[in-house]
């Protein structure tokens, strides 16, 4: 009987700490500084940018290697 409260009294434990944990959360996420729509449309147009220049890079010394490798053969 006492291995049986014992497991209630853990298990009602672990039941408060996830209550608590969410408890937390939610008062974390009342604090985050969300950016504007604008700045969001901004910043992805600049990822979206630098991308496309270094995938051309990339792409472009690919293509100098391989003509480079072709006079050797």
């Amino acid at each position: 009987m006492s291995q049986e409260k014992t497991q209630n009294n853990n298990q009602k434990d672990f039941q408060q700490e996830i209550i608590t944990y969410f408890k937390g959360v939610k008062a974390e996420w009342g604090k985050v500084s969300w950016p504007t729509r604008q700045q969001v449309l901004v910043e992805t147009i600049i990822v979206l940018i630098v991308v496309t220049f270094f995938t051309v890079v990339v792409f472009s010394m690919d293509k100098l290697f391989e003509w480079l490798l072709g006079l050797i053969k």
